[in-house]
């Protein structure tokens, strides 16, 4: 997807590069055995190993070793056999122990791609980097009182994976796509619940720019901690559009890293970026390396789950739905899953329309998600049913949804209580089409001189004398029968 800035003096591509931090879905802590529930009261979830008190060892969780290998089995990405835990040295209030336990010249999972499929139909592969484990920092809170910083120790330890792609992106667009991809995998997998808001999923991002024709890179900004797609984009434009602005009046992007304020919508400098020699990495001389067997992988591959590229081929080939909405289907797996019931031997399109369009519509205004909808999988695939055997018309199943929707109702009941069936009775439509006829001679006369259009006038006219309850297709007939002679 092309993306270009227009500077003063020539053309400017993107660059973006992402580093998105998972949190892994885990009771307990990568090294120790304290709880990782969002929300505790601060402080409460600090083992003495949280803590870095003297003498504490670490013991690795295999949970978390086994959610690392089924992510990168779900990035399409080569397992590693042999990894190493490894000290990442600096110094926040926040870190208690000095230093990070991560992973660096030897992660756990190596090279992946991911395929983007693009709102305009093109389709863009990612490559990925690695992903490397490595222990959380804790949280500093700066607006508790004025003059103190208070610390929370409750999120130190707890393990994260961090996802590197290569810098292969080129559009916000592109970026957004990528992150909301790997947020709908790690949540297939149940290996990270996605929830950026709470901060259990967030994006590191970097940003260059270059003119275009040019095949070297320039130097990178790197903006911490996005925890929305929407903020990311922003900050991306914003920070792309800064560095082209730099490099036209003569000067020179600083390797940074910066901040993005959402309310200004733009980023800002924090400290100059480090490079790896600063952190001093080594060896963690408390663990030793992780070793895998490939019958390891193998125990974990067998248990993956389908996939959302997986499950989009299946709904195009077997339920022969198009391209746009076996995509908006598979992006979360809450909703397949609710689609699949709703589609389970009936019409798949017509199923689809229903949930994307009506489903979909009434849950956004409602400002709800699938999970808490008031209607049932089970309860729309019945009104379907109604529909599909001439129980009620296509009109008066969206009044029955909007009351299913209101109410939580089967929508039989629905149907049975308000008097909702249709008429199928071809004499009683017959006579409502003959009373139309005779109450409108001059648009009758308008058909029968060959007004075509005039038909659907009539139909609507015999839909509301028998208050939407008369099968249109009848109606449609019946009409021009009368009206050709």
């Amino acid at each position: 997807m092309s993306y270009l800035i227009k500077g003063e003096t020539a053309d400017w591509e993107l660059v973006i590069g992402l580093e998105i931090h998972a949190q892994v879905i885990s009771n307990s802590k990568l090294f120790s055995g304290s709880a990782t529930a969002f929300g505790a009261a601060p402080n409460s979830h600090v083992s003495l190993v949280d803590a870095a008190m003297p003498g504490m060892l670490p013991v690795i969780n295999k949970h978390c070793i086994e959610q690392a290998v089924k992510t990168g089995l779900g990035l399409n990405a080569q397992i590693n056999l042999h990894s190493v835990f490894e000290r990442k040295n600096y110094f926040y209030a926040d870190l208690p122990q000095g230093y990070q336990i991560s992973q660096f010249l030897h992660p756990i999972v190596g090279e992946g791609k991911l395929v983007l499929d693009m709102e305009d139909g093109s389709v863009r592969e990612i490559g990925i980097e690695r992903l490397h484990m490595e222990q959380d920092a804790g949280k500093s809170i700066h607006d508790k009182d004025p003059r103190r910083t208070f610390i929370d120790l409750n999120r130190a330890g707890v393990c994260l994976m961090e996802i590197v792609s290569h810098p292969e992106m080129r559009s916000p667009e592109e970026a957004g796509a990528y992150v909301r991809k790997v947020r709908s995998i790690v949540r297939y997998l149940e290996t990270c619940d996605g929830n950026m808001e709470e901060g259990s999923m967030r994006a590191d991002v970097n940003v260059s720019v270059r003119k275009v024709g040019e095949t070297d890179l320039r130097t990178r900004t790197e903006t911490k901690n996005v925890n929305s797609v929407r903020f990311m984009m922003q900050a991306i434009e914003y920070e792309a559009q800064r560095q082209v602005e730099v490099w036209e009046s003569g000067g020179a992007v600083d390797q940074e890293t910066r901040l993005f304020d959402p309310d200004s919508g733009e980023t800002r400098a924090m400290r100059s970026k480090e490079y790896a020699h600063d952190y001093r990495y080594f060896p963690d001389p408390d663990l030793l390396p992780i070793e895998l067997t490939e019958a390891f992988i193998d125990a974990i591959r067998e248990q993956m789950p389908e996939l959302p590229d997986q499950k989009k081929k299946r709904f195009m080939r077997d339920l022969g739905l198009s391209a746009y909405d076996a995509d908006v289907l598979v992006g979360e797996r809450e909703t397949a899953d609710y689609f699949e019931v709703v589609a389970q031997g009936r019409d798949a399109k017509a199923a689809a329309n229903w949930v994307i369009s009506n489903l979909f519509g009434a849950l956004k205004a409602a400002e709800k998600d699938i999970t808490s909808s008031p209607v049932s999988a089970e309860h729309l695939g019945r009104l379907l049913d109604l529909i599909a055997d001439d129980t009620i018309s296509g009109r008066i199943a969206k009044d029955v949804f909007e009351i299913m929707f209101a109410t939580g109702q089967d929508p039989v009941l629905i149907v049975e209580e308000k008097g909702l069936r249709q008429i199928t009775d071809t004499g009683a439509i017959e006579a409502a089409v003959d009373q139309a006829i005779a109450d409108n001679p001059d648009q009758a006369e308008e058909v029968r001189q060959g007004n075509a259009k005039a038909i659907g006038w009539f139909v609507g006219q015999v839909m509301q004398k028998t208050q939407g309850k008369a099968n249109p297709q009848a109606v449609n007939k019946l009409l021009r029968d009368k009206l050709s002679s």
